[in-house]
């Protein structure tokens, strides 16, 4: 029976020698893999009330819209700078080759608002952290995190654990 892990595809030296890319696009071109990718990122939630679905750009836009319409609630992009039309609050971050900027409108979310934070991978936890900082700053409580893939070596799970986050991943990959 095949697993999450077995739809994603691995691309060598994308976008840069030595990496590793791990490809979730052969894992959404799949009926069968992007239904069992979504059913379980809201496994974990079933019975739990959640306001908003916020998804990190850009795939987690994806995962993030499936999650936000099986649970009937709204959804929330985070994006890149410059991105959003609305009145933004932004929050930079690092990458690991380098700086970058994502924004939230600034009435995406209201002060207690119960919200799912989803991307397809969690690698250092960057974007993640950044995405969780905005939230906290418009008062929401952020239930948990949801990626479908994790990156162990690059440390992303212990960064947002220690920021008191709930983390859920489908699946690990070794390496970068």
């Amino acid at each position: 029976m095949k697993t999450v892990a077995d739809y994603i595809r691995t691309i060598p030296d994308f976008p840069h020698k030595g990496i590793m890319f791990r490809d979730v696009t052969t894992l959404f071109a799949d009926p069968r893999g992007f239904r069992m990718a979504i059913d379980q990122m809201l496994h974990p939630y079933a019975g739990l009330r959640i306001d908003k679905v916020v998804g990190l750009e850009a795939r987690g836009f994806i995962m993030g819209g499936a999650i936000a319409h099986q649970l009937s609630v709204g959804f929330v992009p985070i994006r890149k700078k410059g991105k959003l039309p609305g009145k933004t609050l932004s929050q930079d971050y690092t990458l690991e080759y380098g700086e970058a900027t994502m924004e939230i409108h600034d009435d995406a979310v209201k002060a207690g608002e119960k919200v799912l934070v989803v991307d397809d991978l969690l690698a250092t936890g960057g974007t993640a952290e950044a995405g969780i900082k905005l939230l906290e700053r418009l008062g929401a409580e952020i239930i948990s995190t949801s990626f479908i893939i994790d990156l162990p070596a690059l440390g992303g799970r212990k960064r947002l654990e220690a920021m008191g986050m709930d983390v859920q991943v489908l699946c690990e990959f070794d390496g970068h």
